[in-house]
């Protein structure tokens, strides 16, 4: 069973463990500081550990641990190359500022192939993708995706700007990576980066203008996973719904019914199974809060075309724990799941989200949950 969670917060980052008496909060490193991801990286048995820091006014920083998260030492950000004058003026017609060319923060991380040590994929915001083969010491930006042709039409969704949050990295070709953009649609590599297609056919967005609601480019994904059992299977939590593909990003279907509410933030698969997926459910634009004051998570075993309510062990009054896209995970044995929420509050659940138990509800807001 798993023995680990890493839960970042706004003040700290938090390990949870599993002993004789449950789950507990075990440890805590950079205590005060706003950790906003964090990542453990399996191809190490969890020995590498990173972790994102935005700190503000001073920027952002990554750290990285070689033991487990014992230890922490600072590592190399991804830095931008400075705006060329002859580049093409920003912002196009759907952007209300400028694209900086800076970075504001890191909002995906993710461990290459099993035959590729050391790599690693870096999205951030204003939307660039960054890659390291050294384990975070330096970072490089993937040229061919942010002067793509088509990248000055993405714009801020939640954010000022637009933003790589999800990089799903194929599980038996490395070279083949799989980006969510929000607001830009889904991206797909079958060069390791060399080359890149726009993916989000069947996507809708209803923000848009009617003639524009299907366009890929204007998408919003707000979570993007890629099922390891089955690699052409991607689920999808958009800002206007729950989306499913069955060929590897071709065409996405949208499921009309789930529960409460189709909008929400994350979305994790079974290891295992395809057609097992579980969604947290919020009311979405201006209120962004779980509707009625309940707190659910949604459950299908179908594909979609069925969902479970799961309740137990979940607040049912006056709870308005709203959940970010990093910040729900299911372990590799694809039996306990864990999510925190913006209120500070942590739940486990090691029956597929059939019971759950409340660990603590006293952290600072959760940004990333992680299974270690």
């Amino acid at each position: 069973m798993t023995a680990r969670i890493l839960v970042g917060s706004r003040k700290g980052l938090f390990t949870v463990t599993r002993g004789s008496d449950g789950w507990g909060v075990s440890d805590v490193a950079m205590l005060g500081d706003n950790v906003s991801l964090a990542m453990s990286d399996v191809r190490t048995e969890g020995r590498d550990v990173y972790a994102a820091l935005d700190h503000g006014h001073f920027g952002v920083k990554v750290q990285r641990s070689s033991d487990g998260g014992a230890t922490f030492e600072e590592v190399g950000v991804p830095i931008y190359p400075p705006k060329p004058e002859d580049a093409e003026p920003e912002p196009t017609e759907n952007n209300a500022r400028p694209v900086p060319w800076s970075l504001k923060k890191i909002w995906a991380l993710a461990p290459g192939g099993p035959a590729q040590p050391g790599t690693l994929w870096c999205g951030t915001i204003p939307g660039g993708l960054f890659r390291s083969d050294d384990r975070g010491d330096t970072w490089q930006l993937v040229q061919s995706l942010w002067y793509h042709e088509l990248r000055p039409g993405w714009f801020g969704g939640g954010a000022d700007w637009p933003g790589i949050h999800s990089v799903c990295v194929h599980p038996d070709d490395a070279d083949r990576v799989t980006l969510g953009v929000s607001c830009g649609g889904v991206w797909q590599t079958r060069d390791g980066g060399t080359s890149w297609e726009l993916r989000a056919d069947g996507m809708r967005a209803e923000y848009m203008p009617p003639e524009l609601a299907g366009d890929p480019n204007t998408q919003d994904p707000h979570c993007v996973v890629q099922s390891p059992s089955a690699p052409d299977v991607f689920w999808a939590q958009h800002h206007n719904g729950i989306f499913k593909t069955t060929d590897d990003c071709a065409s996405w279907n949208e499921v009309a019914e789930a529960g409460p509410s189709t909008f929400g933030f994350p979305v994790v698969v079974h290891p295992r199974d395809p057609d097992t997926a579980w969604f947290i459910p919020a009311v979405k634009d201006e209120a962004r809060y779980p509707k009625d004051g309940k707190v659910v998570v949604t459950r299908t075993r179908d594909g979609g075309k069925s969902f479970d309510v799961l309740t137990n062990g979940l607040p049912q009054q006056h709870a308005y724990d709203l959940v970010f896209r990093h910040a729900f995970d299911i372990d590799a044995s694809g039996d306990v799941l864990a999510f925190g929420s913006t209120t500070g509050s942590l739940w486990v659940s090691e029956d597929q989200g059939d019971h759950w138990t409340h660990i603590s509800a006293h952290l600072p807001p959760i940004h990333s949950v992680r299974f270690g």
